[in-house]
């Protein structure tokens, strides 16, 4: 495996990704895009993208606060709540097209985690050459935005979670139904951020390694390259 950083530009002021990556890449190469927490681009994020490498994908975990990290919630909030959709939205299109030109991917998935996980959803619906999407506890869509879902989802959630609620997963689950969608959804009886290995008050290992499972195999499944079968 090896990391780097990848520069690029964006609508609004240039900005950087942390990049981990196996040692070799295939022609065939297939990324993951991470979004970070309202924490900021912190090390549990890069560890999360060196774990994604050590799988076989190209990790890209853009820095949407451009440098900005926090251990502190008023500040981790506030720096959320500066953050415009469409900035970040732009931010996360503009990593996939750098990485796409410096390390010729061909396929991109998106995951994310609370305020991650909120973007993952968003740019499923709303930019273009996404083939897969798995946010883990983000907030929820509108209807009419979901419409819009260009690619699978697998959406992590925990029932003890007071933000991302039953209430709020049972929403996105009947919009589903309702527009026949591809989201599936994953509950699992833990709290708000159970993946973070760092926050011991919320981290659920078993929930954890589970949900990684099914997301790593989901991500194995949708970015595979299509293999056409020969006439022969």
């Amino acid at each position: 495996m090896k990391t780097e950083t990848l520069e690029f530009t964006t609508a609004k002021f240039d900005t950087t990704a942390y990049v981990a990556k196996p040692a070799k890449i295939g022609g065939d190469a297939k990324a993951v895009v991470i979004i970070h927490e309202y924490w900021g681009l912190n090390e549990h994020i890069k560890d999360i993208a060196n774990r994604y490498a050590n799988e076989g994908f190209v990790a890209i975990a853009p820095d949407l606060y451009r440098g900005k990290v926090t251990k502190n919630k008023e500040e981790a909030s506030k720096l959320m709540k500066n953050l415009e959709i469409e900035d970040g939205l732009d931010i996360i299109n503009n990593a996939m097209r750098a990485a796409q030109e410096k390390y010729g991917v061909t396929k991109f998935g998106i995951t994310g985690f609370c305020m991650g996980g909120t973007y993952a959803l968003e740019a499923a619906c709303k930019l273009e050459g996404l083939s897969a999407s798995a946010p883990f506890y983000g907030d929820i869509p509108d209807e009419f935005t979901l419409k819009g879902l260009k690619c699978p989802v697998i959406f992590i959630s925990g029932t003890k979670d007071q933000w991302i609620n039953t209430e709020k997963v049972q929403e996105l689950e009947q919009i589903a139904k309702d527009n026949m969608l591809p989201i599936e959804s994953v509950k699992y009886e833990a709290d708000h951020a159970f993946f973070n290995d760092t926050r011991p008050e919320v981290y659920d290992k078993d929930a954890a390694k589970d949900a990684w499972a099914k997301v790593v195999a989901f991500f194995n499944e949708n970015l595979a390259p299509k293999v056409i079968p020969s006439l022969s």
